[in-house]
């Protein structure tokens, strides 16, 4: 994978922050930050992303409808969550690779990983 641009979709400026250096350290050029779903709407329909990372739970909506957006863009994507078990995700997403907080380096290099198998 030559991840070039990243969409990071957090609603926590600190996991959103952490997640930017890390996908710096492991080579990513270019990350875009959107807190909420209105922002990573603007931010998809602004842009070209290679891949998006977001977590699961935004305050008061969850995600899974903008995964799906995303899915309709040939975009890849992976979801952030503090919890293991995607069980309650929707059956559509359950597949989805899934990187749990917290989260470092070797973390996000699996977690790309599986996102595209020829990352690395």
């Amino acid at each position: 994978m030559n991840a070039k641009r990243v969409l990071v979709v957090e609603d926590s400026l600190i996991i959103a922050m952490e997640a930017e250096d890390i996908l710096r350290q492991v080579g990513v050029e270019d990350i875009g930050i959107a807190s909420n779903l209105d922002q990573a709407m603007e931010a998809a329909t602004a842009e070209a992303y290679d891949f998006a990372l977001l977590d699961v739970n935004l305050g008061d909506v969850m995600s899974f409808d903008f995964a799906r957006y995303l899915a309709g863009l040939n975009i890849p994507f992976g979801f952030v969550s503090g919890y293991s078990d995607t069980k309650e995700f929707p059956e559509d997403l359950q597949g989805v690779p899934l990187l749990l907080k917290p989260f470092d380096e070797s973390a996000m290099r699996e977690f790309l990983q599986k996102l595209s198998p020829s990352y690395g």
